[in-house]
């Protein structure tokens, strides 16, 4: 079974639809049970890093111990940034640190190049290192929609970058962690595709 964790944070509806969408069968819960038990983890996020942090208190060992379990793990947008240690956004709250490094907001030279805070729509993937939530993908475009973008200090997890005037990591993989940066249940067919890869997983 795959679990979407429902933590107050996240844009629940729309990833489950996604799931829907390929034949997937995948459930939103809050329940440590729930979450204890799954085959595979996904969680969403919208919103403020310390505030999902916060909600996320009661999840964090029940994460933890799902990843260390080698159980497939998929965290999208702020689902992504929370795996990090800490973010600009707020910077007293520490994230879940499964990944050394910080959350920074996109720099002023962003807007001085013309381009708008947040990234909001399409952007093209530059695939950098094999990853299996990639299989088939290529260097499509996804849909984005964020101010704030993640700087792993171990660059070998970046699986694929968008160029935002800056380089910006828009997926990480490693072993059985993933995450985008991107919503791939809003990024057409090829961001079901990565959903696909995903369930394979489980399987």
């Amino acid at each position: 079974m795959i679990t979407i964790i429902d933590y107050g944070s996240g844009n629940l509806k729309s990833i489950k639809n996604g799931f829907k969408k390929i034949n997937a069968n995948a459930i939103i819960s809050s329940s440590l049970k729930d979450i204890d038990d799954a085959e595979a983890l996904v969680l969403p996020g919208v919103g403020a890093f310390g505030n999902a942090m916060e909600n996320l208190d009661k999840y964090e060992n029940s994460i933890e111990d799902h990843i260390a379990t080698g159980k497939p793990f998929l965290g999208v947008c702020l689902g992504l940034q929370v795996l990090f240690s800490t973010s600009e956004e707020s910077p007293d709250i520490p994230g879940l640190d499964i990944f050394q490094g910080e959350v920074l907001h996109f720099p002023d030279s962003v807007k001085e190049n013309g381009l708008k805070i947040p990234q909001m729509g399409w952007n093209q993937l530059e695939i950098k290192t094999q990853c299996p939530i990639l299989d088939g993908v290529n260097n499509n475009f996804m849909y984005f929609v964020h101010s704030y973008y993640v700087n792993p200090e171990d660059r070998n997890i970046i699986a694929a970058t968008v160029n935002y005037c800056i380089d910006v990591p828009a997926v990480i993989c490693k072993e059985n962690i993933f995450a985008t940066q991107f919503h791939p249940e809003k990024s057409g067919e090829k961001g079901l595709q990565i959903l696909k890869n995903f369930v394979k997983l489980v399987q």
